[in-house]
This record gives C-alpha cells, sequence and structure tokens, in this order.
C-alpha cells in the first residue's frame, strides 16, 4: 500500500512540475508542494536509488540553466527541471531520514542485548 502511495506521489509531483513549468502563475506555492510530494514518494525508496536520485539533485539545476538559453520553450523547459529537482530533492531528504530513522532503531535495540 505504501509503495502505491509513493508511487502516486511521485508520478503528481512530476505531472505538477510538467504544469507549473508552462503555467508559472497556478496561485500556490508549486515548491513546498513538489518538496512534501517528493517527502512522500522517497519514504519508499530503495538504498540502492540513494546515489542516482542524489546525482539528478545536484546535476538537474545545471541542465535547467542550460536550457534556459534555448529560444521560445527554454525558459518553460528548465522551469519544468527545477521542479523536478525539487522533487527529487524531497524524496532523497526522506529516504535519508527513514535510513538514519533504522539505523538508530537497529543500534537502540542492540543495546539491550
Amino acid at each position: 500500500m505504501l509503495n502505491k502511495v509513493s508511487a502516486v506521489a511521485r508520478l503528481a509531483g512530476i505531472a505538477l512540475a510538467v504544469v507549473a513549468g508552462f503555467m508559472p502563475d497556478l496561485g500556490f506555492n508549486v515548491g513546498l508542494i513538489l518538496v512534501v510530494l517528493g517527502l512522500v514518494s522517497g519514504v519508499t525508496m530503495a538504498a540502492e536509488r540513494f546515489v542516482p536520485v542524489a546525482a539528478t539533485v545536484l546535476v538537474v539545476p545545471a541542465v535547467a540553466a542550460g536550457l534556459a538559453m534555448v529560444p521560445a520553450v527554454g525558459a518553460q523547459l528548465g522551469a519544468v527541471l527545477g521542479g523536478i529537482a525539487l522533487l527529487a530533492a524531497g524524496a532523497l531528504a526522506s529516504a535519508i531520514a527513514m535510513t538514519l530513522f533504522g539505523r538508530v532503531k537497529e543500534d537502540i535495540g542492540g543495546l539491550g542485548k
């Protein structure tokens, strides 16, 4: 069940990033919603996905800045990638927090032995 919720949050975040990239005046804080959706989607992230997602968080803003130079649609494409970077950053933050929580839980459990 939690995997489905995470998948829906990830899909909704990508869709919102695309919509907000082409319609920037939606009337609400898109960045905050993208980060929250990323936090939800990162709860079930597997450990082997941490490095690719971290690379995405680091590289995508540079690519977005490069795309901004493209005439006509560059700014919109850059905004879409910026939104995806926010989504990935939220996912990575919650995945790291869940991993740390699991490690602390194991360490505390090991103290009683």
